[in-house]
């Protein structure tokens, strides 16, 4: 009698089709046999500079040129190539390069600095490391050659070449200009060698470290392609789409949505080197941009910029919002200034998009639920004994499937903490069922605030407070009361200067329940968030650890009504 294959193990995966036999680089290959001299990439710079387009057939020439450029470096299969750049096309055409000699990629967000890129080099092993020669006023040549003092595994250091800036290596063997080793016209546009197999190891990719503790994720050239239809199927995508986001290729949305994505679909990516509101909305304009994708904060962005100076958007049809809760307000106001649709959904870095609001939904649904997942995902809201919990209540979310990452590279004990024994990855949030046979987003588990062994549903109190019109962004955090254990604190960024007082009446206004008001007001600039908009609710814990100079008058929220204290 034959076992039958479980649902959510890899063999049944490849059998429904979720899984394929080929990789990204079969789809460049068909894509520049079908419209050699249709846009694969076109590169827009905050600088100014002369706007950049790359055909289908430009791109897998380019491919090849590196690949070589690569393997005269001694890359070869299994070996990490470290990648530390702002988007653009040299970054698409390396990773391409990369999967055609069956190496990893490990993009590195630019903002990274020497402690972050020396962890993630001597934990990779990786022994070739790109960056620009600088950027911004930073020398990522110096940054470098630390780098390299302290990982002696690093080999080259390969750098883009900045016009102002001085010779980077001088005489030092082992740093390699870009120009005379990748771009040289004498470089064959093909090589042989074997390339990355579907099942191949093709990324690891360092989470944003919203706890403080990056790890990396490894993924296989299957689990990203699972993870790219999730968002390109649900949403109706195809090749004749635009895509333009303001996300670094660097993180995993950026990556998968605006450089996976459109090649696997036949279709044009845009990318901007650096997020400038203005600079996107001129791209969608120019461009005929069709779809987006980003944390509410950027959509908010645009929003504000196209009420400065309206631009021609028709073509926009779709936003997709992940990372922080759609406020109702912004949905609205992105209909009707920006004229498009916002779908909401959520994911992680180990498994990209994962469950998301579809075009047949009531369209104010995104303000109100995460999205369901598709048929090769599988979510499960469980107790903290592992239980499902009735409908309506919130629990730990569980998710596995198709998306799912391989684990975390040199990490396996930390990883296997998270994972049980039928598959079910316990993704750290707290979520419940939305009604409509998906989920919402309650919090992380982490990020639980316990009042006098009251939960305070800490997404919820945030979406309230985003209805202040001058409440421009917030976060919400715990911090440590010696009565009752903690008390929250609303950090915000508003047009006004707001008193808890102010707070306090708008939440009353709203009806929401007096134990949930926050009884601490910090007034701030700007959240710390992560490149891909996610709030870095960490640092804020340990800035305010310590309680507010001022607290409350008394230690019952449905009372207390002490000033606001500023940051």
């Amino acid at each position: 009698m034959t076992t039958p294959v479980p649902r959510h193990s890899p063999p049944a995966y490849r059998a429904a089709g979720w899984w394929r036999d080929r990789t990204i680089l079969d789809d460049l290959r068909d894509g520049a046999r079908r419209h050699p001299d249709k846009p694969a990439v076109v590169c827009y710079h905050v600088d100014g500079s002369p706007t950049e387009t790359v055909t289908y057939a430009e791109l897998l020439a380019y491919t090849g040129r590196f690949a070589v450029a690569l393997r005269g470096l001694g890359i070869g299969a299994g070996d990490v190539v470290t990648l530390q750049l702002p988007n653009s096309w040299q970054f698409v055409a390396l990773c391409l390069a990369t999967f055609r000699l069956g190496a990893v990629v490990n993009p590195v967000i630019p903002i990274m600095r020497r402690r972050e890129v020396a962890h993630m080099v001597a934990l990779t092993g990786s022994p070739v490391y790109v960056a620009p020669t600088r950027l911004r006023d930073f020398s990522y040549a110096d940054l470098a050659a630390e780098v390299a003092r302290a990982v002696p595994t690093l080999r080259h250091r390969v750098l883009l070449d900045d016009p102002s800036a001085p010779a980077a290596g001088g005489d030092d063997p082992a740093v390699v200009d870009f120009a005379d080793a990748f771009l040289r016209a004498d470089l064959p546009t093909e090589i042989d060698h074997p390339e990355a197999l579907p099942d191949d190891l093709a990324q690891i990719m360092f989470t944003s470290g919203t706890t403080g503790e990056p790890k990396g994720v490894m993924h296989t050239h299957n689990t990203l392609h699972a993870l790219v239809r999730t968002e390109s199927e649900a949403l109706g995508l195809t090749g004749d789409d635009v895509v333009a986001m303001g996300s670094p290729l660097t993180h995993q949305a950026g990556f998968a949505y605006c450089f996976l994505m459109p090649l696997t679909l036949g279709a044009t990516a845009v990318q901007l080197d650096a997020w400038q509101p203005d600079l996107m909305l001129r791209v969608v304009q120019e461009r005929r941009v069709t779809f987006s994708m980003g944390a509410p904060t950027f959509l908010v962005d645009l929003i504000d910029a196209q009420r400065r100076a309206p631009r021609d958007l028709s073509s926009l049809r779709s936003f997709a919002c992940g990372s922080a809760p759609i406020a109702p307000v912004v949905a609205e106001r992105a209909a009707d200034v920006l004229g498009t649709r916002v779908y909401a959904l959520w994911g992680m870095t180990e498994n990209g998009t994962v469950t998301i609001t579809r075009p047949d939904d009531p369209p104010d649904l995104a303000t109100r639920s995460d999205g369901s997942p598709p048929p090769w995902m599988e979510v499960r809201i469980v107790d903290d004994a592992g239980v499902p919990v009735p409908a309506g209540r919130t629990g730990r979310l569980l998710v596995r499937g198709a998306n799912q990452c391989l684990g975390y590279y040199r990490r396996p004990e930390v990883y296997a903490s998270c994972v049980d024994a039928d598959g079910w990855f316990d993704t750290g949030d707290l979520a419940h069922d939305d009604g409509h046979g998906g989920i919402r987003i309650a919090g992380r588990v982490k990020d639980v605030i316990s009042r006098g062994g009251e939960k305070i549903p800490v997404v919820e109190v945030e979406a309230a407070l985003l209805r202040h019109p001058a409440v421009r962004d917030v976060a919400l955090i715990g911090y440590p009361d010696e009565r009752l254990g903690e008390r929250a604190c609303a950090v915000l960024v508003a047009d006004v200067p707001l008193t808890l007082a102010d707070v306090r009446a708008h939440l009353d206004a709203l009806d929401m329940a007096r134990q949930y008001w926050p009884e601490r007001v910090e007034l701030v600039d700007a959240l710390p968030r992560t490149p891909s908009g996610k709030v870095q609710k960490f640092i804020l814990s340990g800035r305010y650890a310590a309680g507010p100079a001022v607290v409350p008058p008394t230690a019952d929220a449905t009372t207390a009504d002490g000033p606001a204290v500023a940051a």
